[in-house]
């Protein structure tokens, strides 16, 4: 491969992900301008009505302000840390212009009757963007958000009904456009070295020594292990559903610790930065975790940054020239002639002392942990690491993974390609290989650095045996402690139920054929199938009589109710509220969609499909990465409810349903199952 390609590759990616940025931006205008509030509160995209709490200056001297949800609090939410929001103001004169449905436009909300046509005569009732700000943390309803005086002046000052919102994430993309850019002008670096290695067939470099040995691993994580240590450029941990591949990781990072003394621990999301930190502080890892975590407790806000730099020694004083200069500002009218002089003095003794608390926290951290686009911050700013390890790295957009590859001299990619890839909404990008991994072209360009993790914990052996057939070529084995687990004795472990075909509310989709199930609810909102949720909690129901209300309270037996779309998992919320029969076991049943599931696991899961209709359409269903998703978070039991006349139009869904129906006709070996 010639010295240009790597070079042309990365040009096109940039390309790419500029068609992404400008669908995105504009998809997210025509939400603005589009959807109504109220939309925005149930898709979790929106607080609205909200009540502002105190304001304060953190540790590292932003102003904060509290912000508390008032309203749909069992609503799940879109906003966590990192992310940019913005603040609008609803003016409400009375309860009837409550009831008006708002149409943004322009900037502006035109209220207009639920019943139909703007009133004549009638004004619009305006919207105002009062300032944007950027989320500090989440906790259930209470949200910090850290701000500029102005906005915060604006907000606080407000007169009606205040709602926040989420804004266009304008500083990841920039973010990954500089990364680009840096790798793209590389020159004479081992930033450049990296680039060439990752896109030809270049042999790798590797260290020569003896394996270790590590008894409480199985055998292929030893050897995902050695292979880190033994990697000079590049390793890989490729872990399907349940094999330990955290576990694995988590050593790799100690042993690499032992011969390093920092190491940059990255993620393409909140979630996963904050699980390898966890697991890596309970094996006494002293983690500085940059950006607060997605869960806030005590033990997670423990190793953040603004924790670490407020318990420092030199802090209170810190904290009270910052205070003074504060003040001082606040009254500099009238001030002498020396004013500017003792603010210059406070502001270098303030600088002297931030310096000075930054080293100590930096220097006393052995993992740095941020995620992917949060390893640009500027507390990073000239810091060099020997090694970067990468986790769900098959999740994130090869731009991200540029962001902190200039600061080390290797990387080792962890995650599965098999399971969840990057969001893109770009299709023409997508197509166009936007979605295409890093550690999928390394995967196979380099498959010499490859180790795949071949024994799971997680799941029965029929369960497994499906998705390890399909995506690992057989290779993945059941550990034989977990081999022949089930809720009940003699069951089988998965079941597909077909749901009665109903007629949808929506006449449009009324044919002069056979009735469809599924219904369409919105441009960004989805499908919904409402038989098939309904038969989904009597079939929980039926399950749970077999086991018993005892047992399922005392052994806390969980269970995930998954659907790939959005509408459905309102839906199956709002059902399950209803219900009385579950209210008992409410604490015991999560429901979200395959996104939301992924690296989680439960004793039972029920699958709700959506897709019933004519034509054999079934979306973005066809990403079959997504059902490996879904199918392997179950321990003991699985359950699926879908249309097969929709699904098994597909090959994939074809051989899900002639392995499931081959179990249920008791048959011992179901690879060689025909669909009947």
């Amino acid at each position: 491969m010639s010295q240009s390609s790597p070079i042309q590759h990365l040009k096109e990616q940039r390309l790419l992900l500029e068609m992404e940025y400008h669908t995105e931006k504009e998809s997210f205008r025509k939400q603005t301008e589009e959807m109504g509030i109220g939309r925005k509160v149930k898709r979790g995209d929106a607080w609205f009505p909200i009540r502002v709490g105190r304001s304060y200056f953190n540790a590292v001297n932003q102003l904060a302000l509290e912000v508390h949800r008032t309203t749909d609090q069992e609503t799940e939410h879109n906003f966590e840390y990192g992310k940019r929001v913005m603040f609008c103001q609803f003016p409400m004169s009375s309860q009837e212009e409550k009831g008006k449905q708002r149409v943004m436009k322009g900037g502006e909300i035109s209220s207009r009757s639920t019943k139909g046509g703007q009133e004549k005569g009638s004004k619009a009732s305006p919207i105002r963007f009062l300032g944007t700000a950027t989320v500090s943390y989440v906790d259930g309803d209470c949200m910090v958000v850290t701000l500029s005086d102005k906005v915060a002046l604006a907000v606080q000052g407000a007169e009606g009904e205040i709602g926040v919102q989420l804004s266009f994430d304008e500083t990841s993309y920039q973010t990954m456009f500089d990364a680009l850019d840096r790798v793209i002008r590389a020159k004479d670096t081992r930033l450049a070295y990296l680039r060439d290695l990752f896109y030809s067939k270049a042999p790798v470099g590797r260290f020569s020594f003896e394996p270790m040995r590590f008894p409480w691993l199985n055998n292929t994580q030893q050897c995902a292990v050695n292979e880190v240590l033994w990697a000079k450029d590049v390793a890989v941990v490729h872990g399907p559903p349940g094999t330990g591949k955290t576990t694995t990781l988590v050593e790799a990072i100690n042993e690499t610790l032992k011969r390093e003394s920092q190491v940059l621990v990255c993620a393409q999301s909140n979630m996963a930065v904050d699980w390898i930190s966890e697991q890596l502080v309970d094996r006494g890892i002293n983690v500085l975790r940059i950006g607060n975590p997605s869960r806030v407790n005590d033990k997670m806000l423990s190793f953040t940054y603004e924790r670490r730099f407020a318990d420092h020694p030199d802090y209170p004083q810190l904290w009270a020239i910052r205070r003074t200069i504060r003040e001082l500002r606040k009254a500099r009218k009238g001030r002498s002639d020396n004013f500017h002089q003792k603010l210059d003095r406070l502001k270098g003794r303030a600088a002297e002392l931030e310096i000075r608390i930054n080293a100590d926290v930096f220097g006393e951290a052995r993992v740095i942990a941020s995620t992917l686009v949060g390893a640009a911050n500027r507390l990073l700013a000239g810091q060099k690491f020997g090694t970067l390890f990468i986790d769900e790295a098959a999740q994130a957009l090869e731009a991200a993974c540029w962001i902190p590859m200039r600061r080390v001299s290797r990387v080792v990619l962890a995650g599965d390609h098999c399971q969840l890839p990057p969001t893109v909404k770009n299709i023409a990008a997508l197509k166009a290989g936007l979605g295409k991994t890093l550690m999928e072209r390394i995967v196979e360009n380099k498959p010499e650095c490859v180790t795949l993790l071949q024994v799971q914990y997680r799941m029965r052996e029929e369960i497994m045996r499906f998705s390890s057939d399909w995506f690992y070529e057989g290779k993945v084995a059941t550990a034989p402690e977990i081999k022949y687990r089930g809720v009940l004795d003699y069951e089988v472990p998965m079941e597909w139920i077909t749901p009665s075909i109903d007629t949808p509310d929506s006449a449009s989709w009324q044919t002069e054929k056979a009735p469809v199930g599924e219904s369409f609810i919105g441009e960004s909102f989805g499908r919904i199938n409402k038989t098939e949720a309904e038969e989904t909690l009597t079939a929980l129901e039926t399950y749970f009589g077999k086991i018993g209300k005892q047992r399922m309270l005392d052994e806390q037996i969980d269970v995930g109710i998954i659907s790939p779309y959005r509408a459905q998992v309102q839906y199956l919320k709002r059902l399950i509220k209803k219900r009385a029969f579950f209210k008992p076991y409410r604490h015991l049943i999560t429901v979200n969609t395959v996104d939301g599931f992924q690296g989680q696991e439960r004793d039972i899961i029920l699958v709700s499909m959506v897709r019933s209709n004519n034509e054999g359409q079934i979306g973005f269903l066809r990403d079959i990465r997504r059902m490996n998703v879904a199918i392997t978070r179950a321990r003991m039991k699985l359950i699926i409810l879908g249309d097969p006349d929709t699904l098994t139009r597909h090959p994939f869904y074809k051989k899900l349903y002639a392995y499931v129906q081959a179990l249920q006709n008791g048959e011992s070996r179901v690879n060689d199952a025909e669909t009947t």
